[in-house]
């Protein structure tokens, strides 16, 4: 299959009436999902919108986000989701900067270009829509561009062509090793990769997709899991845990139905990923690593491999890893010499939209250049140290500030942390922890620290520990450290003006 509109038709025309996709009040089998889609590229059609135009869709995180997408891919334009809660402004800067030539979105904005109800895609349904009526979009033509959330910089479009979208999708699949019958919860936001690509995935293989507005409303998340008796589930570790903060240990009353659970897009916190292992002690516990640009490329079950510290698993079955050196050369990377992990392989991106410098600086030689400092371990396992930018040499030692975080929640009442480096006189750099209490926990640097002393290397634990209301994070759990990093710099910028 080129794309994975054109495999949905194929199971259409093979399983019409088994079940593919559902919402939060909706389902539909392939055959009905293939009527919404196709009745919807015709409505678009008429519209105006041609091969090559972008699309913008403000999520709505139900059927009507996914028959848009798949609908505007089908007559070879290209999707561009956006974040349901995202600014005005935003959405705006985005619409202008791919010339959008069309805004689909529950409510209408001031725009340059058309709007269209999200409400209203299903009610184009075209219950004698054929296979025949659009070509199919090819390979190499562009799928969707994605906006990434901009955490270390600002926010870039990604362009990903069908082949790109479609090895994901492979990626996926391999990786979990899904079945034909699987059933997938997904209660993480359609508008970022981490959450569509899941969905492609089961799209891609024939298997059905429940899709829910987060896990806030977890009586219908665990409702719906027992209708459509799902067999996997997909969150972010911000998802998890505030699945276990609302349902308790109620995730776990579904150990011999759920046959995997897989996470991405952050580090989930080592409390999290133990609680999980108690209560799903069969089930395939899968954390994905990748990136926009490179898709899920590498995939550990830390469930059956409880003891790989700072380790992200195995290439999926299309990524190509190797080790470089800062000027992108080849290395053999160890533990005590890390190099910068570089991806290769059909799911790279075509390149960032509209930026040919960011491309040359970020594609060498097919292989896209991470600062993921990383090695190859001799069980032939990857692992990682952290991002360049994120990794403290304090006294010549590198410390992963990830590993200090993850034994900080360890201690009672911290409710989230962040580390990052310090200037230090005599050893350079040295680590800062930043720590949120939960409420009514009383905030004791003193025991921290000791905590902290009890569990790490002495060169790794921080000295300077701070209290804050909130760890700065994206909407997906990533840490945004180089909020932490400015905080500090301007502090120590008012300390040098007095």
């Amino acid at each position: 299959m080129q794309s994975i509109v054109e495999a949905v038709a194929a199971h259409a025309r093979a399983l019409p009436e088994k079940f593919c996709i559902a919402d939060s009040r909706r389902e539909l089998s392939y055959r009905g999902y293939w009527e919404c889609i196709s009745g919807y590229a015709a409505h678009l059609r008429d519209l105006g919108v041609g091969v090559g135009d972008r699309v913008v869709v403000r999520n709505g995180q139900n059927l009507d986000t996914v028959t848009a997408g798949l609908a505007i891919q089908l007559l070879g334009a290209v999707f561009v989701p956006v974040e349901k809660n995202a600014a005005d402004t935003r959405i705006l800067e985005i619409i202008e900067a791919v010339e959008a030539c069309c805004y689909i979105a529950a409510k209408p904005m001031e725009l340059s270009c058309p709007w269209e109800k999200l409400g209203d895609v299903l009610s184009f349904r075209d219950e004698s829509a054929d296979f025949e009526t659009f070509p199919y979009p090819g390979g190499a033509d562009t799928a969707e561009i994605l906006f990434t959330t901009g955490t270390t910089g600002k926010s870039k479009g990604i362009e990903l062509t069908h082949r790109n979208v479609v090895a994901v999708a492979e990626n996926v699949i391999d990786g979990v090793e899904m079945k034909k019958d699987n059933v997938e919860v997904i209660p993480v936001p359609l508008s970022h990769s981490h959450g569509l690509r899941r969905y492609y995935g089961n799209m891609l293989n024939g298997s059905s997709v429940i899709i829910l507005d987060g896990v806030i409303f977890y009586k219908k998340l665990f409702e719906r899991m027992e209708t459509f008796h799902a067999t996997a589930m997909d969150l972010v570790p911000t998802a998890l845990s505030a699945l276990f903060r609302l349902s308790g240990d109620r995730l776990g009353d579904y150990r011999d139905q759920l046959e995997y659970v897989q996470l991405g897009s952050a580090p989930i916190p080592q409390q999290d990923r133990e609680h999980l292992c108690r209560l799903l002690p069969n089930t395939r516990l899968y954390n994905f690593y990748g990136t926009t640009e490179s898709g899920c490329s590498c995939i550990l079950d830390f469930n059956a491999m409880k003891d790989k510290k700072n380790c992200i698993g195995r290439p999926t079955c299309n990524a190509h890893f190797i080790f470089t050196d800062e000027e992108g050369q080849k290395i053999e990377a160890t533990e005590e010499r890390p190099g910068f992990l570089a991806c290769a392989g059909d799911m790279n991106m075509k390149g960032y939209y509209q930026s040919p410098q960011l491309n040359a600086e970020t594609i060498r030689n097919g292989y896209i250049q991470t600062k993921d400092l990383s090695y190859m371990g001799e069980d032939g396992l990857i692992y990682m140290l952290g991002r360049q930018d994120d990794v403290i040499v304090t006294g010549g030692s590198k410390v992963a500030p990830d590993e200090i975080e993850d034994a900080a929640m360890q201690f009672p009442g911290i409710a989230d942390c962040g580390c990052i480096p310090v200037d230090h006189p005599l050893l350079g750099k040295e680590p800062k922890l930043f720590v949120s209490m939960e409420r009514g926990a009383a905030f004791d640097p003193a025991a921290i620290f000791q905590f902290l002393k009890d569990r790490l290397e002495a060169y790794k634990v921080p000295k300077q520990i701070e209290q804050m209301d909130e760890i700065p994070r994206t909407y997906n759990g990533k840490l945004q450290r180089k909020k932490l990093l400015e905080l500090e710099a301007a502090r120590a910028a008012e300390r040098s003006e007095s």
